[in-house]
């Protein structure tokens, strides 16, 4: 292959690097209005009155918007596709506040200063309510979260909101019971994991005006164009149609802008008072009225015979929804679906689940979306199953795994069709040097060095719902232009899908121009989420370039007077291979498809929405050195062996798998979203909320094995999601070989090491 499977530098890259790309507050008119949103000091309470008479008089305010002024029409700001399994459970401006930071007045004016004093204006009385603030008391708890009686799901999700329960379900194959009661050995621990801030660089920023026709322009730094167009069409009670949306470069979204957060304040706002309207969103806001991964309770039983076979195993997963329910039901399933069936080969399995709604910010989507959670506590439960044997963990992984071309009855009944998972494993042990440092290496007399390891899987787009459409035009001078709805978040998913078009029609990628999203002339596509743009959105692609690969082999045929049998197209021309010499140039091709008789604009349009998921997959390896006396932990050296099928661009590839390794590490060792009992966040900025540095970081190693995935374009499968799910486990278990101290609860902190530790001398005196 020409240019897939190669190490192609990112189309936009010098560009980005420069300077030079163009994010949405840069397409802001400098004399839009600013909206600004006065928030809730109170987790949980009712407005009494709202007086916002004096604010309005200050000079440059256009509008100050409550809920009193806002259409009452329940909405899910989650960017799945309709229906949504989403509770519909929000206004835009509710009487009823249920955390710090929600929504309570919208406020629009000149310049940040006019706005900024009338928020301090506003008068606003509180009756305050009781918060729940432990999720794990929220179910059943004196104070319901969600009582309206216009509350409601597009289908049956198994909730109850008068119990606070957002949505519960069960999942099962064999007797669970029965097959536990058999084992030699049985592990039964309980994990848990925080809610974490996705942090990328570009806060949340919408721009809104009204075009000459009066309809709803938006501009928004969003992942899901087409699902964003519909909420807000409905959020507002307008028609599809009089809503557009476009998409600019993205400054990095890792699920946050699945979800819809900031467009409907502005859009209100212009919708009000004719003019445009842009919010960008502090830092602060971002962390404390946005969303954040679904803060998790996973009870794992995980039954062996003595020669570390699995026979049973049982998942039960309790999530926090925060506020509003959003993705909370469907990030759950993944807990136990991406997770249950890398063990489920000869063993019964029950995942059951419970998400409940808190008065904390909403949760939303977060790369790994729900299989991140389940990883930590399915793997440091196999990991601890490995210690109760005796058996390297590495070893009772390969006895386990399902093999290619079974189905897996825990992944939907889908086969796994692709796969060099034990490929991956016996790489990583080589590459991390596990013969020789497992479990643990003594450094000095402080400092012991310890190995682990977790293995994951995730998905390729989410079978027979995620669609994907690709345009491609031959225009009149020979070039073309690939038209797409997926959106590229600085993943470079334009640069994937150019080198896919490319590869097809034989050219150069600089002859291929990737159209900016834009939802009156992109082709649809549900969104870059869910790992599905290389798989899904790749195979539209493919099938509309190959279908304008036949369109101009028939009409250069035609054009030349020839039978199209005999035509062939090597990218460049058309000739007869009877008789080379007869031809006509792409150029020429273009030039008469749009001018002159017999003109045929020459196009082509394809979707795709597959049936399967194909799951890519990984093995991670984590070393880390602690320091016995302190409690410091430090990765020293990481390894990532990934099966992604064909990697469609290596350099694409493996920066995303080092960027996702990155997160998992922070997620495992500094990551910690924490509320005061008031539901107040304690750590809503980056002063107080730390991801890793460069310097907390190792060199992060990074390998693949390639597997052929027979449903993908080239054979490929996803990669943006799997990679961020071993660290936590694996960093978990090395802590626990280098120290003696199994931590269940995340992150992993000296304070906690240290405790641990201490508390093992004492069992030993």
């Amino acid at each position: 292959m020409r240019y897939v499977n190669k190490a192609v530098p990112k189309t936009d890259g010098m560009a980005l690097t420069s300077g030079k790309g163009l994010y949405t507050d840069d397409l802001a008119p400098r004399d839009c209005l600013v909206v600004k949103v006065l928030r809730s000091p109170h987790a949980f309470a009712r407005i009494k009155s709202i007086r916002k008479e004096t604010a309005s008089r200050v000079t440059g305010i256009a509008c100050i918007l409550t809920w009193e002024d806002v259409p009452r029409i329940r909405y899910t700001l989650a960017g799945q596709s309709y229906p949504e399994p989403s509770p519909y459970d929000r206004y835009i401006l509710d009487q009823v506040v249920r955390y710090v930071g929600d929504p309570v007045a919208i406020v629009a004016g000149r310049d940040e200063a006019c706005v900024d004093k009338a928020m301090r204006m506003i008068q606003v009385k509180y009756e305050v309510l009781e918060p729940v603030i432990d999720f794990e008391k929220a179910l059943d708890n004196p104070s319901v979260i969600h009582p309206e009686s216009d509350y409601h799901t597009n289908f049956d999700i198994g909730g109850d909101p008068s119990r606070n329960l957002v949505s519960s379900g069960c999942d099962a194959d064999g007797d669970v019971e029965a097959a536990l009661a058999g084992c030699d050995v049985v592990v039964d621990r309980t994990y848990y994991t925080k809610a974490n801030a996705q942090a990328m660089m570009e806060t949340f920023t919408t721009y809104t005006w009204l075009d000459q026709t009066g309809r709803l322009n938006v501009t928004s730094s969003t992942q899901v164009p087409f699902h964003c167009r519909r909420i807000i069409a409905h959020a507002l009670g307008l028609p599809q149609g009089a809503v557009r949306v476009t998409k600019p470069r993205i400054g990095g979204g890792f699920g946050a802008k699945q979800t819809l957060v900031s467009e409907l304040f502005p859009a209100l706002v212009t919708l009000r008072t004719g003019r445009p309207a842009k919010i960008v969103y502090t830092r602060r806001e971002v962390f404390q009225a946005s969303n954040s991964r679904h803060q998790m309770r996973v009870h794992v039983r995980v039954g062996a015979m003595r020669d570390g076979t699995i026979k049973a195993v049982d998942m039960h997963a309790l999530s926090n929804a925060g506020a509003y329910g959003e993705h909370a039901s469907t990030t759950v399933g993944l807990v136990g679906h991406k997770n249950i069936p890398l063990y489920a080969k000869n063993a019964a399995f029950r995942f059951t689940y419970e998400v409940v709604y808190t008065n904390t910010m909403a949760a939303g989507a977060y790369r790994g979306y729900g299989a991140t959670q389940g990883c930590f506590a399915m793997e440091s439960a196999v990991n601890e199953l490995a210690a109760e044997l005796g058996m390297d963990p590495a070893q009772l992984r390969l006895k386990n795994l399902p093999q290619q071309g079974m189905n897996m009855p825990a992944y939907y009944n889908e086969p796994l069709s692709s796969s060099c998972l034990p490929q991956c494993i016996q790489r990583g042990m080589e590459m991390i040097g596990w013969a020789e440092k497992y479990p643990s290496v003594r450094v000095d007399d402080r400092h012991v060095r310890g190995v682990g390891m977790a293995i994951t899987m995730q998905g390729s787009g989410i079978s027979a719902v995620d669609t994907a459409t690709a345009t491609i035009k031959l225009n009149d001078d020979g070039f073309y232009t690939l038209m797409i709805g997926a959106t590229d978040m600085g993943t470079g998913c334009d640069t994937i899908l150019a080198q896919m078009a490319a590869e097809v029609l034989k050219c150069p990628m600089e002859w291929i121009t990737v159209a900016p999203i834009d939802t009156d002339y992109s082709p649809f596509d549900t969104g870059s989420y869910a790992s599905s743009t290389t798989y899904v959105t790749g195979t539209a692609v493919v099938k509309a370039c190959t279908e304008l690969v036949e369109k101009i082999t028939n009409e250069g045929a035609r054009r030349l007077g020839i039978h199209p049998e005999r035509a062939r197209f090597d990218g460049q021309v058309v000739y007869d291979h009877t008789n080379p010499d007869t031809r006509i140039t792409l150029a020429k091709l273009g030039q008469d498809s749009v001018v002159g008789p017999g003109s045929q604009w020459l196009t082509a349009t394809a979707s795709h929405c597959s049936p399967t998921s194909p799951p890519p997959l990984m093995a991670g390896f984590a070393e880390v050195e602690a320091d016995l006396e302190t409690g410091e932990v430090k990765v020293v050296d990481y390894v990532g062996v990934v099966d992604c099928g064909t990697v469609v661009n290596k350099n694409l590839a493996r920066i995303q798998a080092e960027g996702g390794i990155a997160q998992g590490i922070g997620m495992a060792l500094f990551e910690d979203v924490c509320y005061d009992g008031r539901g107040m966040m304690a750590n809503n900025s980056f002063m107080q909320y730390k991801i890793p540095s460069r310097t907390d970081l190792p060199q992060i190693r990074v390998a693949f094995e390639e597997s052929y995935e027979p449903n993908g374009p080239f054979g490929a499968k996803s990669i943006g999601e799997v990679v961020i799910n071993t660290p936590a486990p694996a960093v978990a278990a090395a802590v626990r070989n280098a120290t003696g101290v199994q931590v269940r609860d995340l992150p992993i902190t000296a304070e906690k090491l240290v405790l641990g530790m201490a508390r093992n001398r004492e069992k030993t005196v």
